[in-house]
């Protein structure tokens, strides 16, 4: 691992340098200094005894010096920059397993993060309220439990999971599709910090000074899947990028999990597709635990104190809680089914929502937790 441009190997300069052509695969240089027999920074070793074939100077030309001289910059702005180069004992072993893997990585904050085991979290960008809430409670859950949670920071989901496994008092990793002096989108600025202040990483194989691309997140999304254990989905379309994340872990033989949803909900129809595909159904974290036959590490402090928990524990039985679906319940519905008049009902359900167990949506009410 390299904090600035003064302690850049010989070898790690040479790898920054192959990877700034992004026109090459990776496995093109992998093959091309297999063949030679050589080192990254022998390619760049003038020595009139031996010669390089042309399909190695054919290449070498697309090596991008700007770029190399960027990466070299953004190094030397903060002692949280941090660059990892293929080959490296700092590489994750589980990144190392992809057809094509980064040649760089520039990680922003705990780089030792990218070594622990890892759940990724990827959903739908405009997630129901409902999905939102259940990807923050998953993360949270996992977190606390010692897992570090994935995602790519983009709208929705994503969002959501980083959220929740902060509110865990977990560590998460943020897969960027840009370059790492970019915050995609710029709304999640504050999420973005928030990350860095509790430990977390903000890592991409894109160099600084590179924006978002269409073409970068199928990108992003390899490696999302590639460095996890297993993939959860919490909400999705039929034809979306999600599902490509899920196929990309399958593909990489890594667990797929999913959450089910409301069969009238069209961003659920994604995760019923995957659980008739062979992921596995997932209402709780233990599922998972489960499913990997892996140990959760000792919980964190919960957050919660007893006196809440038998307070919440006591309003989850209550009959009118019953009566609100993880639908949007209208208030005239809950009331009727709870016996009581409308405003009794609504009285009582303002006391739910200050306890995070109902929400009010545009049209009702929905349960976010309880019996």
């Amino acid at each position: 691992m390299h904090h600035s441009s003064s302690t850049l190997s010989k070898n790690a300069a040479a790898w920054l340098r192959l990877a700034s052509s992004y026109s090459i695969a990776t496995k093109k240089w992998l093959a091309l200094l297999a063949s030679l027999s050589c080192r990254p920074e022998d390619l760049f070793n003038v020595n009139p005894e031996r010669s390089l074939p042309e399909n190695a100077k054919t290449l070498l030309n697309k090596v991008c010096e700007k770029s190399v001289e960027k990466a070299l910059i953004w190094l030397d702005e903060a002692s949280e920059n941090k660059m990892i180069t293929f080959g490296c004992c700092d590489y994750p072993d589980m990144l190392a397993s992809l057809d094509n893997p980064p040649l760089v990585i520039f990680v922003k904050g705990n780089a030792s993060l990218l070594q622990q085991s890892q759940i990724a979290m990827v959903g739908s960008r405009r997630a129901s309220f409902q999905g939102k809430k259940t990807a923050e409670e998953m993360a949270a859950a996992l977190s606390i439990k010692g897992i570090t949670v994935t995602s790519g920071m983009a709208l929705g989901i994503d969002a959501a999971s980083h959220k929740g496994a902060l509110h865990g008092c977990g560590k998460t990793i943020a897969v960027m599709g840009t370059g790492p002096d970019s915050i995609y989108p710029f709304k999640h600025k504050s999420l973005h910090s928030d990350i860095l202040a509790a430990e977390g990483a903000i890592i991409t194989e894109f160099f600084p000074g590179i924006p978002a691309k269409a073409w970068h997140f199928p990108r992003r999304n390899r490696i999302i899947a590639a460095m996890s254990l297993g993939t959860l989905v919490v909400e999705a379309k039929i034809q979306s990028g999600t599902l490509i994340t899920a196929n990309m872990a399958a593909d990489l033989g890594r667990d797929v999990f999913a959450i089910p949803g409301s069969i009238f909900n069209t961003h659920a129809q994604g995760c019923h597709w995957l659980i008739q595909q062979g992921a596995k159904l997932v209402t709780n974290v233990n599922d998972i635990f489960d499913e990997l036959a892996i140990e959760a590490l000792p919980e964190k402090e919960s957050r919660c104190v007893e006196s809440e928990k038998s307070e919440l524990n006591s309003l989850a039985t209550d009959k009118l809680l019953a009566s609100v679906d993880y639908d949007v319940t209208a208030i005239d519905v809950i009331a009727q089914r709870g016996s009581m008049p409308v405003q009794q009902a609504m009285a009582l359900l303002l006391e739910y929502e200050l306890c995070d167990l109902v929400t009010a949506v545009p049209g009702g009410y929905i349960k976010l937790r309880g019996n």
